[in-house]
């Protein structure tokens, strides 16, 4: 049985890591990356454990394994991570100042486990555990992850900007 919580152990980071490499954009095939999709970032657990003591990152689990999870990036991070910095410049320009959202650092299925409604109930649990006061999830896509920028939508998701950085086109986006 799979089931959602908060991320409450270094075990689980380690597990969220493990996950993470296994489908940042340099460990997959092209191939693999056109139709599973990748992620960009890569996070140390200094970062990453430091990003859950302010906001437990959403994990899912089954049989005491991570298969699953959604990052929550509190806006006090927007410095953290170097890649990130101007999707933080761009939420302000959009946001004007206004600072109720989470930023949803990642989120990552395991290929065994896609096509459950894993991504979906991902997002409900996050959306449930917004800290009092938050009451927008704010995220980006890299426009090539055409996997990604369909998941999004088919939950909700709605665009508050599409810019370019780094030569790369960034899908700016919103779930309130």
């Amino acid at each position: 049985m799979i089931y959602y919580k908060q991320a409450s152990s270094e075990q689980e980071l380690e597990q969220i890591l493990l996950l993470q490499q296994e489908n940042l954009v340099n460990s997959l095939s092209s191939e693999d990356r056109e139709k599973e999709g990748f992620l960009t970032v890569e996070h140390s657990m200094e970062i990453l454990k430091a990003m859950n003591d302010m906001c437990g990152h959403i994990i899912a689990v089954e049989n005491g394994d991570v298969i699953g999870y959604a990052l929550c990036m509190h806006p006090a991070f927007s410095d953290s991570i170097e890649v990130l910095q101007p999707m933080f410049i761009e939420i302000n320009k959009v946001l004007e100042g206004k600072a109720n959202y989470m930023v949803m650092g990642q989120i990552c299925v395991a290929k065994s486990h896609r096509g459950k409604g894993i991504f979906r109930n991902l997002y409900l649990t996050m959306k449930n555990r917004l800290p009092e006061g938050f009451d927008t999830i704010i995220t980006e896509v890299d426009g090539k992850n055409k996997r990604s920028l369909a998941a999004h939508a088919a939950v909700g998701f709605k665009t508050l900007k599409v810019y370019t950085d780094g030569g790369r086109e960034w899908h700016l986006i919103s779930l309130k």
